[in-house]
């Protein structure tokens, strides 16, 4: 399952919210976006997390959760 995860500090890294995902399970990949001028994250990535099960629990306990001084949000990223 495909997360969306928004609101991230521009100085977390892509470790860091693999790390906090994996307390909820296996995490595949995760990906920050991030700026093509200035190299920098622009504060949204995803996270695919393929047991749907650890999935929602992750989204469940993570949504709204603090992560380096800001209040992160967690979704199921909809399909383009």
């Amino acid at each position: 399952m495909k997360l969306l995860v928004r609101n991230l500090a521009r100085t977390t890294t892509e470790e860091a919210v693999t790390e906090l995902f994996e307390e909820y399970g296996t995490v595949q990949w995760c990906k920050l976006v991030m700026d093509k001028n200035t190299g920098g994250s622009k504060g949204f990535g995803f996270v695919e997390m393929p047991k749907p099960g650890e999935a929602k629990a992750a989204v469940k306990n993570l949504n709204a959760r603090n992560l380096d001084g800001n209040k992160i949000r967690v979704k199921k990223a909809e399909d383009k």
